[in-house]
């Protein structure tokens, strides 16, 4: 016959086990998520994807895998259908084309875009941006009309400017060109545009803008361009054109202004969202965010390379002055 208190003791610790087993099972739990792109992720972007991640708890090579795939055209397709077969919860979509081979290879795995140059619902990724409704959610700035801000940059550095190109993707880019051109309109200025889709493109772009009397540029966002933003920076100061950017990292590459969203703080953003899906929150159930804080980066050195003279009035607004 079982002695009383050895059954107590038999029952009461099977009771205690289960809830005690379930926690070590969770906090042991080994997430996997992909992330995607054109082209590697910068290191800087990266870790401030992970610190986002940390916010809820996921540190990689403790409780997260992290499954990263980038490559171009077709390529982005074949690794998107690839992460799907891996059965990772979470895609971190860098970019739109990224972005579209997520959507294209799954709607039930969650998708956390980071994507400066779509309207996701125009394009089709999300129904609205408070209730997305799909499996896609993120963050996209959506703003063309910033390459206007961008113009009157240009034209307080030089006010007698006259003429000034704008290098984008006419598929890609086409809102930012719209607007831009209204810009122009309203500042009285000429605007010569020059379709860039590729690096090599910028060089002869540059070149023909340089040839037809052009000392300025407003360079339109694209994931190329940033990837690029070092090698596109010096060609201008080779060509000894003024351009300026969305992106506050291609001031600090070497362009000599940019004015737009962080695209650190951004990254950041996107790992919060990624914890909170792993955490059992819905894609289509967190609000679409847009990039809230937007910082104005002069580069001096480059400004000095060009034998430039910034205004003590755009010195004194801007966020970041590069020396």
């Amino acid at each position: 016959m079982m002695d009383r208190r050895a059954f107590i003791t038999m029952v009461g610790g099977s009771i205690l086990a289960g809830p005690l087993a379930a926690i070590g099972q969770e906090a042991t739990r080994i997430a996997r998520i992909g992330v995607l792109g054109p082209t590697p992720v910068v290191p800087s972007n990266d870790e401030a994807f992970k610190q986002g991640l940390a916010q809820f708890g996921y540190v990689h090579g403790r409780n997260l895998v992290i499954e990263y795939r980038d490559g171009e055209g077709a390529r982005l397709s074949e690794l998107a259908a690839d992460l799907v077969r891996l059965k990772v919860e979470v895609i971190y979509a860098r970019g739109p084309a990224a972005v579209t081979a997520s959507r294209n290879a799954t709607r039930t795995v969650s998708v956390v875009a980071l994507d400066l140059e779509s309207d996701p619902v125009a394009v089709g990724f999300a129904r609205g941006l408070a209730q997305p409704g799909g499996n896609i959610t993120g963050v996209f700035l959506d703003l063309p009309e910033l390459s206007g801000k961008q113009l009157q940059l240009l034209k307080e550095v030089i006010p007698k400017l006259s003429r000034v190109g704008v290098l984008g993707n006419s598929v890609l880019n086409a809102p930012q060109l719209r607007a831009t051109e209204v810009a122009a309109r309203t500042l009285k200025l000429e605007l010569q545009s020059r379709d860039v889709t590729t690096a090599a493109d910028f060089a002869i772009a540059l070149e023909a803008l340089k040839k037809g009397g052009v000392g300025a540029a407003v360079i339109l966002s694209s994931p190329v361009v940033y990837n690029q933003r070092a090698q596109i920076g010096a060609l201008s100061v080779e060509k000894r054109i003024l351009v300026v950017s969305l992106f506050v990292e291609f001031a600090e590459a070497g362009g000599l202004m940019a004015y737009g969203p962080s695209v650190r703080d951004a990254s950041r953003r996107c790992g919060a969202y990624v914890g909170k899906i792993l955490q059992g929150a819905s894609p289509g159930d967190l609000p679409i965010e847009r990039p809230e804080r937007f910082e104005l980066a002069i580069n001096l050195k480059t400004a000095k390379a060009l034998g430039l003279t910034i205004p003590q009035s755009l010195l004194l607004r801007a966020d970041r002055l590069i020396e």
